[in-house]
C-alpha cells in the first residue's frame, strides 16, 4: 500500500522486488495489472540450511514469481533464507498455489562438512550418487541401479542432512515430501500430490525424491483400522508410482523413518526400497567429529576439550550435539555481556567458548531419544546415599568397576551383570540407589513404572517393552530401571494373559541385552518371590541385592545425610535419634527430618525468631508422629488381611 505521504505518481518497492525488476531509485516505470497462471512446478535454490517443504510452500503461497527472481523466505522460528527461482513450468512466470510441485536445491554442506558419518556417506555415495552421476557404469555391468533407499535411524541422526548433501553433490533436483503434511482429508488429494511430485521429478532428471517420516503415510496396511482408508490409498499409490519409474537410476526415491518395522512390508521388497542404511547413534570419536563441525567457526578457549565432551555425551545424535554447541555459544555471549557490563560493550574478537560454557550446554541439553522415555530421575551423589554400604558395595562391584576397568574385564572375559534386582521393603532407598548409581557411572537412565507398560489392548504391552529396550540400546551406556517389578512380571499362570506375554517379551529382550554392551537392567521390588522364576536365572537378573531396613548405624548415617545442610541445635544427638527410630525406613527418616524442619519453621514464625534451628524437641516430636502414623498403617493392613 502506498503511504499517504507519497505523491500518486510515486511507487515504493521493497529492495528485493526492485532488484528482481532491475530498478533503482528514481527510475520511471509503467505499472499494469497482470493475470498469471498457477505454477505447475517450481524449483528453488536456497542458500544454506534446510527447511521442510511444507514451511517453504507456506512462505510462498499466493506469491507471483518469475524465473531468475531472488527472494527472501521467512520460515518458522524467525529464520530467513535467501532463495533463487531456477525453474518454473508451464511458463517463466506464475503464482504459487496448493497444486504447485516444489523442488529445492540447497547449498547443502559437502560430505566433508558432515561429521561422524563416514560409513553412511560411503554407502549413500555407492547407492545413490554413483548411479545418478555415472549411469553408464551400471549399464556396462548389466546391473540395475537401486530404485529406492530407506534411511532408518533415530530423529536428529542426520538422515535429511545426508539426503540434501548427496543431492547437492550430484547436482540432482531435490523433491521433498513431508509425510504428515501430505495426508489430506479430501478424497484423492494425497494421491494427486504424490503423482505431481513423481511427474515433476521425472521431468527434471537426475532427481531425488526424499520422503521424510514415511512411516506416517505408509504404515503396514494389515495394522490399519477400517477408518484409515487414506493411508491405504497412499500406500497403494506409492507402490504404483515406484513400480512405474521407467528411468531407473535417474530418479531415486529416498525415504527416512525412525520406525522401519512399522512400514508396509510391500515397500521393502526388491524393486521398491532395494537398500536400507541404518543410522546409529554416534560413538565418542564420531561425536567428537560432529562437535568439531558445529564449532568449526567458533573461537574456543584453551580449556575447551572436545574429546572430554564427546566421552560424556552418551546417546546424543547429531541434532543434540548441534543444540549443545548453540547453547554453549549463547552461554559464552551471556558471560561476555556480564563481564563487559552489557552486550553493547562486548568486542567480537574477545569472545571465547570455554569449558564452562560447554558444560552449561551439556547441562541444559540431553539425548532427544530419552525425552518422553519415562519419568525424570534427578541425579543423586553417590556419597549422599547413607546407610546402604552393603548394597553400594555390591553395585560398585557389579556395575561401576566393569565400566571403569573395561580392558581388564575384557582380558579375563568377565561379563558384567546385565540384570540386578534390588529387593527390600518400601522406602528403603531402592530408587535412590538407582539414581545415585546412574549419576556415579555417568550413564543415561530410563525409569519404567508398571502403569506405563500395562495396557488392555492386545500387543501394546509387549510393544512398549520392546521400545524401552530399543531406546536403552540406542542411548547406551544406559541404566534401565524398573520400579515395582513384581507388578509387571509376576509368576506366569497367576497374573493373567497380559502379564504372561510381558514376561515372555522381557525374556526375549534380556537375551538381546546379553550381547549388547552398555545396558544394565536394574529392578526394584518388595516381593521378590512373586517374580517369575525364569527372570531370576543367570543371564537375566544375575544379582539380587538386598536393601533391608537400616540398622542403628545405618540410621545414624542416613540422619546425618539429611541433617548436614540444616542448622542443628547442640542438644541433637544422632546416636540417640538412631536408637529411637528402630524399624524406620530411609524414607521415614527423610520424612522425620522434613517434619522436624516444618516444626522449627512454625515455631520461628510464632516467636519471631530470625535464626531458627532444629532442636532435639523438634526431632523427637516428629519421630513420635511418624511412629504413630506407621502403627496406624500396619493396623489398617492387618484389618484388611483379616477380612479377605
Amino acid at each position: 500500500m502506498v503511504p499517504a505521504a507519497l505523491p500518486e505518481d510515486v511507487a515504493e518497492l521493497d529492495p528485493i522486488l526492485a532488484g528482481n525488476a532491475g530498478l533503482g531509485t528514481g527510475d520511471t516505470v509503467a505499472i499494469a495489472p497482470a493475470s498469471l497462471p498457477p505454477l505447475q512446478t517450481l524449483a528453488l535454490r536456497i542458500d544454506g540450511g534446510t527447511a521442510a517443504h511444507a514451511d517453504i510452500k507456506d512462505a510462498l503461497f499466493d506469491m507471483a514469481l518469475t524465473l531468475g527472481d531472488r527472494i527472501t523466505l521467512t520460515l518458522p522460528a524467525a529464520r530467513a533464507s535467501a532463495a533463487e527461482v531456477i525453474a518454473t513450468t508451464p511458463g517463466p512466470a506464475g503464482v504459487v498455489d496448493d497444486a504447485t510441485a516444489l523442488s529445492v536445491e540447497t547449498t547443502a554442506p559437502a560430505y566433508d562438512g558432515i561429521g561422524g558419518m563416514s560409513e553412511e556417506i560411503a554407502r549413500v555415495h555407492e547407492m545413490v550418487a554413483a548411479p545418478l552421476t555415472r549411469p553408464d557404469l551400471y549399464a556396462a555391468l548389466g546391473i540395475e541401479a537401486p530404485r529406492g533407499v530407506l534411511f532408518a535411524g533415530p530423529p536428529g541422526s542426520g538422515k535429511t542432512l545426508l539426503a540434501r548433501a548427496v543431492a547437492a553433490r550430484t547436482r540432482a533436483a531435490f523433491f521433498q515430501i513431508d509425510g504428515p503434511e501430505i495426508v489430506s482429508k479430501h478424497y484423492g488429494d494425497s494421491e494427486a500430490a504424490l503423482r505431481r511430485t513423481f511427474t515433476a521429478a521425472q521431468r527434471a532428471t537426475p532427481a531425488i525424491i526424499f520422503i521424510d517420516e514415511i512411516d506416517a503415510i505408509a504404515p503396514a496396511r494389515a495394522s490399519l483400522s477400517g477408518d484409515r482408508q487414506v493411508e491405504r490409498r497412499i500406500v497403494a499409490q506409492l507402490l504404483t508410482l515406484m513400480d512405474g519409474l521407467s528411468d531407473r537410476g535417474r530418479v531415486i526415491v529416498m525415504a527416512a523413518t525412525n520406525q522401519p518395522d512399522a512400514l508396509d512390508p510391500a515397500l521393502r521388497r526388491p524393486g521398491r526400497f532395494d537398500r536400507e542404511i541404518v543410522f546409529r547413534p554416534p560413538q565418542p570419536s564420531q561425536r567428537r567429529d560432529i562437535l568439531a563441525v558445529h564449532l568449526a567457526r567458533a573461537p574456543l578457549g584453551p580449556d575447551a576439550d572436545l574429546e572430554r565432551l564427546a566421552a560424556v555425551t552418551h546417546g546424543y545424535v547429531g541434532a543434540d550435539l548441534a543444540s549443545l554447541a548453540r547453547e554453549a555459544a549463547v552461554a559464552a555471549l551471556a558471560r561476555a555481556s556480564r563481564e563487559a557490563g552489557g552486550e553493547a560493550h562486548v568486542r567480537a574478537e574477545n569472545l571465547r567458548i570455554t569449558a564452562a560454557d560447554l558444560d552449561h550446554g551439556l547441562a541444559v541439553t540431553g539425548p532427544s531419544a530419552l525425552r518422553g522415555a519415562g519419568p525424570d530421575l534427578p541425579p543423586v551423589a553417590w556419597r549422599d546415599v547413607g546407610g546402604l554400604d552393603a548394597a553400594k558395595a555390591a553395585l560398585e562391584l557389579a556395575v561401576l568397576r566393569p565400566l571403569r576397568h573395561t580392558v581388564l574385564h575384557d582380558r579375563l572375559r568377565v561379563a558384567p551383570a546385565r540384570g540386578i534386582l534390588l529387593s527390600g521393603p518400601p522406602g528403603t532407598g531402592k530408587t535412590l540407589l538407582a539414581r545415585a548409581l546412574a549419576a556415579e557411572a555417568g550413564m543415561n537412565v530410563i525409569a519404567v513404572r508398571p502403569p506405563r507398560i500395562l495396557s488392555r489392548y492386545f500387543g501394546e504391552a509387549e510393544r512398549a517393552i520392546a521400545e524401552v529396550f530399543a531406546t536403552a540400546r540406542a542411548t547406551a551406556p544406559t541404566l534401565l530401571f524398573f520400579d515395582e517389578f513384581d507388578a509387571l512380571a509376576p509368576r506366569r499362570g497367576g497374573g493373567g494373559e497380559v502379564h504372561d506375554r510381558i514376561v515372555a517379551q522381557l525374556l526375549t529382550e534380556f537375551d538381546a541385552v546379553s550381547v549388547t554392551r552398555g545396558v544394565v537392567v536394574l529392578a526394584a521390588t518388595n516381593r521378590a518371590g512373586a517374580i517369575d522364576s525364569a527372570l531370576t536365572r543367570p543371564g537375566r537378573f544375575d544379582l539380587v541385592v538386598p536393601v533391608p531396613l537400616p540398622d542403628m548405624g545405618a540410621r545414624a548415617a542416613i540422619l546425618s545425610v539429611h541433617l548436614k545442610d540444616r542448622p542443628v541445635a547442640p542438644d541433637v544427638n544422632l546416636a540417640e535419634l538412631a536408637e529411637m527410630t528402630g524399624g524406620f525406613s530411609g524414607a521415614d527418616l527423610a520424612g522425620l527430618v522434613d517434619m522436624a524442619a516444618l516444626g522449627a519453621l512454625e515455631r520461628a514464625l510464632l516467636s519471631g525468631e530470625t535464626e531458627p534451628c532444629l532442636t532435639r524437641e523438634d526431632l523427637v516430636a516428629a519421630c513420635a508422629r511418624i511412629a504413630a502414623a506407621e502403627a496406624l498403617r500396619r493396623q489398617d493392613f492387618i484389618n484388611g488381611e483379616s477380612h479377605r
